[in-house]
């Protein structure tokens, strides 16, 4: 038995599989080892009842996730997995290079991930090339769930908001500018609790300030990151993979067709496609 793991911040897809069939499909906690350390990571897999009762069985483990970008960071999801996966082996890569997997297959294009934070790369269709666009949720995250939701929490506090979605967001949510401070600046993971925005995003994204405000997310991420990759390779297309770009498709390809870029697929999740191409390769 096998297991392939897609993890962002917020969650993690599981597959629990072999060549023939899949065994369990669920979700966990996210595993972000710039977050959370080898204890953490094992109380996490210790919750699951499904990784409980198929532990030992387990033989290959291939993980991929948000923060795994370095060796030292990879090495704390790793031995974290080797410690509980006691007879499974245990390969670590960035959530990037899944999503280069699951969108392009062995085809080169660029690639970009779009969910709770943002990232884009070039992918020769083998590997993904090494870059520093992953710069994380205060420096970058340009069109993420994480950066739309700092958005709306600026309007509101700096009362820009437009007077219909102030008074939804009101409604919804009940702010108070102290406890909305204290979300942002004191607990462990921000961006997971701005990224959480994203709904009220997708329930009013009829409405022309919200449009306005995803547009010009992914405006940004073009001009930053997929441009400047697409110069250095011009008849590349671009792949997308992530929960906000498959659910602002519209502004998506808006935002594309106004840098001359052409989208070839937007997946939402990853996990399947990576299930489809292990279960071929095992």
């Amino acid at each position: 038995m096998n297991a392939v793991v897609y993890s962002g911040s917020n969650y993690a897809e599981w597959r629990l599989f072999d060549k023939e069939r899949i065994i369990a499909a669920f979700k966990t906690s996210g595993i972000n080892p710039y977050f959370n350390d080898e204890k953490q990571i094992i109380a996490v897999l210790s919750k699951n009842i499904n990784l409980i009762h198929h532990a030992e069985e387990i033989r290959r483990i291939y993980f991929y996730g948000a923060g795994s970008f370095s060796t030292e960071l990879k090495n704390t999801v790793h031995d974290a997995f080797s410690k509980f996966f006691k007879f499974g082996r245990v390969s670590v890569e960035h959530d990037i290079t899944a999503a280069a997997i699951a969108c392009c297959k062995n085809s080169p294009g660029i690639i970009s991930i779009i969910g709770s934070g943002s990232n884009s790369a070039w992918y020769d269709g083998k590997r993904v090339k090494p870059n520093n666009y992953g710069l994380g949720y205060i420096l970058a995250d340009e069109g993420s769930g994480n950066w739309l939701g700092r958005q709306l929490v600026k309007g509101y506090m700096n009362e820009t908001l437009p007077e219909n979605i102030r008074k939804k967001f009101v409604q919804r949510y009940d702010p108070d500018r102290k406890t909305l401070l204290e979300k942002i600046y004191r607990q462990k993971q921000p961006a997971i609790y701005l990224s959480s925005f994203t709904e009220f995003f997708i329930d009013n994204q009829e409405d022309g300030y919200i449009k306005g405000t995803i547009k010009k997310g992914f405006d940004k991420l073009m001009q930053t990151y997929l441009l400047p990759l697409h110069d250095e390779h011009p008849e590349a297309f671009l792949y997308f993979a992530g929960t906000v770009a498959a659910n602002f498709q519209s502004q998506l390809q808006d935002a594309a067709a106004d840098a001359g870029l052409k989208i070839a697929t937007i997946i939402k999740e990853p996990i399947n496609n990576l299930l489809t191409y292990f279960q071929n390769k095992n």
